[in-house]
């Protein structure tokens, strides 16, 4: 099948954008752009289709988003899932990688239009909550630094869009600035400016045994927010997630209520907030964008209400890879989303495996297989 021609794609981008311009959409709203999509997928990303056709899944007989094949997010690392052929004006994101020898997942945009609509009109209405602009300090490299990182971006995105002028980053090429944080923290404590501070979970907790070392806590003034993502297994000290937030708060002198934890990757354009960390672990939830459900990774069907399942994500805002994807995280279902309850492991681990090596077989089997 050929690619379809530029002002095909154009369409295609141009609705998804009005779609998140909305304010919410019906089921059936939902559905017929979602199915558009994977039409659009389905002829233009052959890997994707050929793992499709294996399960018999096309076009014709997909009829809701929930029926829509969800591809394995390791496949991400083995092959290039992308429905326009790249171009030198492609922005790459990439998975973090531990070693420089492990292979990293790969994201193609096209273009960042509906990446940065879906981020910006998402990030307002969960973290910002009305407030224009807000004092931010930023806990993660900048994008110069980690020019395929779609968390730099996104950190990028919050600073220039709702940042004020005296906002800025914190961790440069020597690690976390510990003093010039203690120095922000102070002048918004003095002036009484709601501050933010955003970045890594890792960076929050190299933060509080900084300050924890200095001997100093703040109280930031009402209004004032923290945002962390990414966790922090691996990358520094492990805390208790209970623990950390009761930390958090209590160091930065910002209610638990305002810590608020985002749930993104990589391999979407969206992101899950929650309503902050009074209690734990707390209800994500994403926009009208973007529609989850739970499943056994061995036979790719839900799970019965109540149970563990692992998070498959339908994000329309993925229009160039694929919309729908299998990730490793554990959920189970909560009133208004669901919570997020770490990675798989053991069988469904091994579910996750076999998943992926599915695809590799589908994918690159031959057309006509």
């Amino acid at each position: 099948m050929t690619q379809l021609p530029e002002p095909a794609a154009a369409s295609i981008v141009d609705d998804v954008l009005d779609f998140i311009a909305q304010d919410r959409c019906t089921d059936d709203q939902f559905d017929r752009l979602a199915l558009r999509l994977f039409a659009w997928q389905y002829g233009n990303n052959e890997a994707y289709r050929r793992f499709c056709q294996r399960r018999g899944a096309t076009p014709r007989n997909v009829k809701t988003w929930s029926a829509i094949p969800a591809v394995p997010i390791d496949a991400f690392k083995e092959l290039d899932l992308r429905s326009q052929p790249p171009a030198a004006c492609d922005r790459v994101f990439m998975t973090s990688g531990t070693t420089r020898a492990e292979v990293r997942g790969r994201h193609h945009h096209p273009t960042l239009a509906v990446y940065d609509r879906s981020m910006m009109r998402n990030f307002s209405h969960r973290f910002m909550q009305g407030r224009d602009r807000i004092g931010m300090g930023i806990l993660f490299p900048n994008e110069a630094t980690l020019p395929n990182s779609s968390l730099a971006h996104y950190l990028a995105l919050a600073l220039d869009a709702f940042g004020t002028a005296d906002s800025r980053y914190f961790v440069g090429p020597q690690g976390l600035d510990a003093a010039g944080v203690c120095e922000a923290l102070a002048q918004a404590e003095g002036t009484g400016a709601p501050f933010a501070l955003l970045g890594a979970s890792s960076s929050f907790v190299h933060l509080m045994d900084a300050l924890r070392q200095r001997g100093q806590t703040f109280h930031l003034p009402p209004g004032s927010r923290v945002l962390d993502t990414g966790g922090y297994k691996g990358q520094s000290r492990d805390l208790p997630l209970d623990r950390f937030y009761a930390d958090l708060s209590a160091m930065l002198g910002v209610d638990r209520s305002l810590c608020i934890n985002m749930y993104g990757m990589t391999e979407l354009s969206t992101q899950f907030y929650d309503r902050g960390n009074a209690c734990v672990p707390s209800v994500k939830s994403g926009p009208h964008w973007i529609r989850s459900r739970l499943v056994d990774p061995a036979t790719g069907q839900d799970v019965s209400a109540g149970e563990r399942g692992i998070l498959v994500h339908c994000d329309l805002a993925n229009f160039n890879s694929v919309t729908s994807i299998l990730t490793e995280d554990v959920g189970v279902a909560a009133d208004g989303g669901f919570l997020l309850l770490g990675r798989a492991q053991g069988a469904q681990a091994k579910g996750c495996s076999l998943a992926v090596e599915e695809f590799i077989r589908a994918a690159t089997a031959d057309a006509g297989g």
